[in-house]
């Protein structure tokens, strides 16, 4: 694994996000969130975030509700070692919300929340999200932007806001979701929920003209492109995804990937994939 600069923090180029562990799935007809949370229970995601420290991965993206915080301030006490960019909890007060970020000593960031962004952004409510970015200063960390569309990273940059990175979907998740407040909210499920492969490339081209520091996420359609392939097939693909996203990001951009550590060991195979990958770019 190599690493990157993130605003002084050293952070390796693949960090994890915790969708699977908070229990949620983006591919239902083969494994639902409730397996997924099932799965992971407190000593699950313990040993997972060991074996991703011996791995090499020292980064991931969690949300801040009160079961992977106390989680994460557990696993820092027994000794471990993982930074943490904070996605907020938006159905809880958001100033408890950074309190809580506070009580883990590795936090290196804030973003403002993605689904919650886009859907401010639908309903011509942007002067919130400045709001709630200025706010989000207090935790006393870089502040970023989640979005899961390119012509909020266009507005934003356009208009000058005051954002440190970006959090940006590879796909438009939000096609006839748009004015939906964010799922944690409505309850409802990521049933239904299509990656569109043309949207790849148009985030891609809108991220390759922004200087700040970039965290793509869903790399791989929330998992749905590795359904069904063959072994071999499906390294292929894992392979080819990291040429086609990091061939296009700058060199101290990076990607989050999720992780469900039930059926196979995730975190190795993307991590020996990648060093491959890697390695074969810089011979």
């Amino acid at each position: 694994m190599n690493y990157v600069d993130f605003f002084g923090k050293k952070v390796s180029k693949l960090i994890i996000g915790d969708n699977p562990m908070t229990g949620h799935s983006y591919i239902t007809d083969q494994i639902t969130g409730l397996e997924m949370y099932n799965f992971y229970s407190t000593e699950k995601i313990k040993e997972t975030l060991w074996h991703m420290q011996e791995l090499g991965y020292n980064t991931m993206l969690a949300l801040c509700n009160p079961f992977m915080v106390k989680i994460l301030r557990d696993f820092e006490y027994e000794g471990g070692n993982i930074q943490i960019i904070w996605q907020p909890f938006v159905p809880m007060n958001q100033y408890a919300s950074m309190n809580d970020m506070l009580k883990v000593k590795n936090t290196i960031g804030i973003y403002h929340q993605g689904t919650t962004t886009d859907y401010l952004f639908e309903t011509d409510k942007c002067d919130e999200i400045l709001h709630m970015v200025k706010e989000y200063r207090g935790v006393g960390v870089p502040v970023g932007l989640g979005t899961h569309r390119p012509d909020v990273i266009e507005k934003s940059e356009r208009e000058g806001w005051d954002v440190d990175f970006y959090v940006a979907c590879l796909h438009n998740l939000r096609r006839k979701r748009e004015g939906e407040p964010s799922g944690f909210l409505t309850g409802k499920t990521k049933d239904g929920i299509k990656f569109w492969t043309e949207d790849r490339p148009i985030m891609l081209d809108t991220l390759q003209g922004i200087t700040k520091p970039i965290i793509a996420f869903k790399i791989f359609s929330g998992g749905k492109m590795l359904i069904n392939e063959e072994p071999e097939t499906k390294k292929e693909i894992i392979k080819g995804v990291y040429e086609e996203v990091f061939t296009r990001l700058k060199p101290d951009d990076f990607a989050a990937v999720g992780v469900f550590q039930r059926d196979s060991d995730q975190l190795k195979e993307n991590a020996e994939l990648y060093d491959e990958w890697y390695n074969s770019k810089n011979k």
